[in-house]
C-alpha cells in the first residue's frame, strides 16, 4: 500500500499530497492521501472532508475501496465534470488503514472471525476514543491518539468511517447513558436481534439524510439486506447506532461531540475480508455512494465571521437554535453547517465581541453563503439598546452555487 500511495502521489503531484499522521504500535505509518486542486494547503472557504477505513484490521474492503477511490478521483479529474467540481471545491483526506498492524495478521477469505480486528496491543480502536456518555477507562492507543491530534489540527466538516460485516449506514449516537454495553469478545450484540432504544443527536435529521445518501446510492444497501440468519434487516439500509447496539468509545460520536465533524459509520460488506477477485464488485457497489456522500458537505450554510476591520474571528461559537451542539469557526473565520432545507436562527459568539443572532433560509439545491461581521465589546460601555445591537452586526446572506456558471451543486445522475 505504501508503494502504491507514493507512486500515485509522484504521478499526480498537482492533485495529491501524501502524509503520515503517526505510527501504529509496530511502527507502521498511518498514511493519509489528500486529493484536491490544493493538496498541500487549506483552501480558504473550501471544506475539508475525510474517509477513514480499516479501523478494524480484518475489515479490509474499506481499505481497498479508498485506494480505488484515490485512483478514480485523480484519473477522472480531467474528464468528469462532477469529480472536477468536487476536487475544485473540497479537500478530500483519505486514510486507507487506521489499523495496519491488525491488517497485517488478517487473512483473505475470512468473513466472520475477529482475528486481526484489534491493534497489536489487542485493543479495539473503535472503543478507544473519549466518550461523552460514559468515562472510557481503556488505555489510549497510538493509532487513536494520532487520529485525535489529526482531527484537532484540521477542522473536518464531514467524515465517513468504513467498516465490514454488515450492510448499513449507522449514525450517531452510538452510546446512551442507559445503554447495556456488549462486552463479549465475539461482538455478541452485532448479530443478535436485541431491541435497543435510539440515542438521538441534535442533528438527527441531517444524520439520517447523510446515511440515506450513502445507502440509496449503493447498489444494495437501501434494500435492507440481512447478511446472515438472525442479523437485523435495516429499513432503507440505515440505523441509529445505539438502536443497533450501544458502544462506548466510538469514533463517530467523538468526531461529532468533540470537533463538530459529522461522521457516519458505513458498514459496506457482509464479508469482512472477501477474496481479492470480488473487490471490483464492491467498488462498483460503493463508487457512487462514496462520491455523493462527500458532496453533501456543500449542503446547508457556510461563510465567514469577521470583525469590523475585516479580520477573521477565530474560534467563534456557532450554534443553531434547537440544536444543542456547538460548532466553531476556523483560524480563518470560516464555518460550515450541514443542514436540510428550512428556516434557521443561528447564535454567533466570541470572547471580546457582542453576541449576535442571525436568521437565514436553507434551500435544497444550493448552499447558503452567510457572512457575519461582529462588533468589539470594547466599543460598548453600557448595555446596548436594541438598535445598537442591530448596528453591531453586518450580515450578508446569499444563496448561491459554488461556481456561478454551474446551474446545480448536486448534479443528477
Amino acid at each position: 500500500m505504501t508503494r502504491y500511495l507514493r507512486a500515485v502521489s509522484a504521478k499526480y503531484p498537482e492533485l495529491t499530497a501524501l502524509y503520515s499522521i503517526g505510527k501504529s504500535v509496530q511502527g507502521r505509518d498511518l498514511w493519509v492521501m489528500v486529493v484536491s486542486v490544493s493538496p498541500y494547503e487549506h483552501m480558504i472557504g473550501k471544506p475539508d472532508v475525510k474517509y477513514v477505513a480499516n479501523i478494524h484490521g480484518n475489515e479490509a474492503v474499506g481499505r481497498e475501496l479508498l485506494l480505488h477511490l484515490i485512483q478514480y478521483l485523480v484519473t477522472s479529474y480531467a474528464t468528469d465534470p462532477y469529480v472536477k467540481w468536487l476536487l475544485d471545491n473540497t479537500r478530500i483526506h483519505l486514510m486507507p488503514s487506521m489499523n495496519p498492524d491488525g491488517f497485517a495478521i488478517s487473512r483473505e477469505g475470512q468473513c466472520d472471525t475477529i482475528h486481526g480486528r484489534h491493534n497489536a496491543r489487542r485493543h479495539d480502536l473503535n472503543r478507544n476514543f473519549p466518550d461523552f456518555f460514559k468515562a472510557n477507562t481503556k488505555q489510549p492507543q497510538p493509532e487513536t491518539e494520532a487520529v485525535k491530534q489529526w482531527i484537532s489540527k484540521i477542522q473536518f466538516v464531514l467524515s465517513g468511517s468504513l467498516h465490514g460485516g454488515a450492510l448499513v449506514a449507522s449514525y450517531p449516537f452510538d452510546n446512551t447513558p442507559s445503554s447495556r454495553i456488549c462486552r463479549s469478545s465475539v461482538l455478541c450484540s452485532v448479530f443478535q436481534n436485541y431491541e435497543h432504544t435510539p440515542s438521538i443527536s441534535p442533528d438527527d435529521d441531517v444524520f439520517k439524510h447523510l446515511s440515506l445518501v450513502y445507502s440509496k446510492n449503493h447498489a444494495k444497501m437501501s434494500r435492507g439486506v440481512s447478511c446472515k440468519s438472525g442479523s437485523p434487516r435495516f429499513e432503507n439500509g440505515i440505523t441509529n447506532g445505539a438502536a443497533w447496539y450501544p458502544l462506548t468509545g466510538g469514533m463517530q460520536d467523538y468526531n461529532y461531540l468533540w470537533h463538530g465533524c459529522m461522521e457516519v459509520t458505513l458498514e459496506i460488506s457482509c464479508c469482512k475480508y472477501p477474496p481479492a477477485h470480488e473487490l471490483p464488485k464492491y467498488w462498483q457497489d460503493n463508487k457512487q455512494s462514496l462520491i455523493k456522500y462527500l458532496a453533501e458537505v456543500h449542503r446547508g450554510a457556510h461563510g465567514f465571521v469577521m470583525d469590523e476591520n475585516n479580520n477573521p474571528v477565530e474560534r467563534a461559537a456557532i450554534k443553531i437554535k434547537g440544536r444543542d451542539v456547538n460548532y466553531h469557526t476556523t483560524n480563518f473565520g470560516e464555518f460550515w453547517r450541514i443542514l436540510l432545507p428550512g428556516t434557521y436562527r443561528m447564535d454567533i459568539s466570541a470572547e471580546g465581541y457582542l453576541p449576535q443572532e442571525v436568521e437565514f433560509i436553507v434551500i435544497d439545491s444550493h448552499p447558503t453563503l452567510l457572512n457575519v461581521t461582529l462588533r468589539s465589546a470594547k466599543d460598548v460601555t453600557t448595555r446596548p439598546t436594541t438598535s445598537e445591537s442591530e448596528e453591531a452586526m453586518t450580515t450578508s446572506i446569499i444563496t448561491t452555487t459554488m461556481d456561478p456558471e454551474e446551474t446545480i451543486v448536486f448534479p443528477e445522475d
